[in-house]
């Protein structure tokens, strides 16, 4: 493992501490020539202000108040109401994730519940909020029942009004300017939409989809892939971006008086080329969209125009994609229309997240200056396409990252196999994530990484993402098996026989699936917060979220006999290389006793186990004394177990 280590100072926990002296700017909006943002510059992530052309950020929350990572949440986490001088934001305890709604004033300070105790009990999400009318729209999850509710708020007077409930959502998504009219969405599987409207009695008025209860046995329902739904300026129509046309997602408008009838939108002006699927549209102001697609694992965004009698969509103007802002991901556009000017933040493989106003001329402003403190950007792995045919034919996208030449390592290197949560969400050149500082700390120390998405990951249209429903640890595991049995091999600069695997939240599953089941694979494995046995997972989960699992999973009665063959807990007796479990007192969707019953199951095996919990965490690790305590066990476990002496 000797290297020259050019440019490369101190150990491996200085070298940490650089990768995570960068902090995060995420989600900003702009009002009234101030920019507000989720930030990590206290080592948590809280909220700040600042003027928009720039200046020292100001904290607006309690420095021991932490907020949750934004990707987890769901929703809005904040929203800047001016004309009511405050700031409604989503809250939970330490990663427990009941998220409630809370308000500051605009200058900051100490946050008080929004409607009082109406949202005691509740899982909360911030779906829709409308500033001119100061009404916020909320889906409630119950704890106590597996019932969801779409909620509607005047901001002003705190009044909630209950628009309807269901299993399986009555998210609200859509609203016409007076809000007499207001569209909400059940979602069974993922891209399995309907949409219809509350009828004020208590019922629905179906707009689009056949709900589940009403299905016929034995008949095959296209899954709509709807999402984003927004109501168009003249109140008419919906406009949505849907898979029934394109299985990468194509814009769509649903004529309120003719439910059923859904008409293709043509989009006019893309430039962008490669795979991948149009994310979503984000309302801007009247029939203003930005259009937002996930191409390659990139962020490109398209300031559009809708024209609703034409049914066409126009992309006027590449916002991010190009210049500064190519070869990243997006983490939050917002448009401020008196201005015109755009706030966004973004991030690279090598760049940690940055700010910038892009003003309507000109190149983006960029407000920031973020960087791994130490460690120049040649010496961070930029990562290649390692994309691969699967054992049936199936292209299975994938990245590989190597240590820099820079860094001077010789000879093959040892190989981490990175797997990504969900298990339908995507691994990408995502600095801002958890595993991005991870892997780049890994390449640093001589480590390759290699991180697929297999089927039933996003990113690559409704048909790819859903191969995974009702055959977790299938053809999926096989995707892995074959990458490391008939792809990595051929790579001479990867040294296979000294491999480990890691993975967090479905990751951990998998890792844990694979470290059972093909044990001869691995040398040491890394499971964070992973389900170890299907039907105790199932069990624990909040209330409202095991009608989905029953769908996407499968029933624990009906098919208790899939679930306990394709439980790690199963195959765990096999599992012959030492483990390190890692775990998050607080997740509530992968709880503690879950990996307690892991680590209690291998030590009364014999077997080699660690065990690190995060007593202030939840389903992630946000805080910055954690993550640095987190990175270095993981890579020094690595070392210690692929390292030959």
């Amino acid at each position: 493992m000797v290297a020259h280590r050019v440019g490369l100072q101190g150990g491996t926990a200085d070298r940490i501490g650089a990768l995570l002296s960068a902090r995060q700017f995420l989600e900003p909006q702009l009002a009234d020539g101030r920019l507000y943002f989720i930030s990590s510059l206290g080592g948590l992530l809280s909220l700040y202000a600042m003027d928009a052309e720039g200046g020292v950020p100001e904290p607006l929350l309690p420095p021991h108040v932490a907020l949750q990572n934004p990707e987890l949440i769901g929703g809005y986490s904040f929203f800047v109401l001016p004309d009511l001088r405050q700031v409604l934001v989503m809250m939970d305890r330490d990663g427990d994730e009941n998220y409630r709604p809370f308000v500051i004033p605009l200058e900051g300070g100490f946050p008080t519940p929004l409607s009082g105790d109406r949202f005691d009990g509740y899982r909360s999400h911030l779906t829709e909020v409308d500033p001119d009318a100061s009404i916020a729209y909320c889906a409630a999850e119950a704890h106590q029942e597996s019932l969801i509710y779409g909620l509607r708020c005047d901001l002003r007077t705190g009044e909630v009004e209950e628009l309807g409930k269901s299993a399986y959502g009555a998210f609200p998504s859509a609203y016409n300017t007076d809000h007499s009219r207001v569209v909400l969405a059940d979602q069974y599987l993922l891209g399995d939409v309907v949409l219809y409207e509350p009828d004020g009695q208590g019922g629905r008025k179906l707009l689009y989809g056949t709900p589940l209860e009403e299905r016929e046995d034995g008949r095959e329902y296209p899954r709509t892939g709807f999402r984003s739904p927004h109501m168009s300026a003249s109140g008419e129509g919906v406009l949505v971006v849907t898979t029934l046309f394109e299985d990468a997602g194509n814009p769509a408008y649903l004529p309120l008086d003719r439910p059923g009838e859904l008409e293709q939108v043509a989009v006019v002006g893309v430039v962008h080329e490669g795979a991948g699927e149009l994310e979503r549209l984000q309302h801007l102001e009247g029939d203003r969209f930005a259009a937002i697609y996930n191409i390659d694992g990139c962020s490109w965004v398209y300031d559009a125009s809708f024209d609703e009698p034409a049914r066409r969509l126009t992309l006027d103007r590449v916002l991010v994609g190009q210049g500064d802002l190519a070869d990243g991901v997006l983490h939050g556009i917002d448009l401020d229309p008196p201005s015109g000017d755009f706030a966004a933040a973004f991030c690279t493989a090598t760049m940690p997240t940055q700010l910038y106003v892009l003003h309507q001329e000109g190149s983006p402003a960029r407000l920031t200056r973020e960087r791994a403190l130490g460690l120049p950007p040649e010496l961070l792995a930029g990562g290649e396409d390692a994309s691969f045919e699967s054992h049936d034919g199936l292209r299975i996208s994938a990245r590989l990252y190597l240590p820099s030449p820079e860094l001077g390592y010789d000879g093959p290197r040892p190989l981490v196999y990175y797997i990504h949560g969900g298990p339908q969400s995507q691994e990408r050149p995502n600095f801002a994530w958890f595993s991005m500082p991870l892997i780049q700390i890994l390449a640093l120390e001589g480590f390759a990484v290699f991180v697929p998405n297999a089927r039933g990951s996003t990113g690559y249209g409704l048909d790819y993402a859903q191969r995974v429903d009702r055959d977790w640890g299938g053809q999926d595991r096989l995707d892995h098996v074959h990458a490391m049995q008939e792809v990595l091999p051929k790579d001479e600069r990867v040294d296979v026989e000294r491999a480990g695997v890691i993975g967090r939240s479905y990751g951990g599953y998998m890792t844990l699936t694979l470290a059972g089941r093909h044990p001869e694979l691995w040398r040491a494995a890394v499971d964070m917060f992973g389900p170890y046995d299907l039907l105790t997972f199932m069990e624990r989960i909040p209330e409202t979220w095991k009608p989905y699992f029953a769908l996407t999973l499968g029933d624990a009665d009906r098919d208790r006999d899939f679930l306990v063959e394709r439980s790690p807990r199963t195959h765990i007796g096999n599992i012959a290389c030492p483990l390190l479990v890692i775990q998050g007192q607080n997740d509530p969707r992968v709880v503690e006793r879950e990996s307690h019953d892991l680590v209690d199951e291998l030590r009364s095996r014999g077997k080699e186990v660690d065990y690190l919990v995060f007593e202030d965490e939840g389903h992630d690790v946000l805080k910055l004394q954690n993550r640095v305590r987190c990175y270095e066990k993981i890579t020094t476990f690595f070392s210690e177990q692929l390292r030959d002496a």
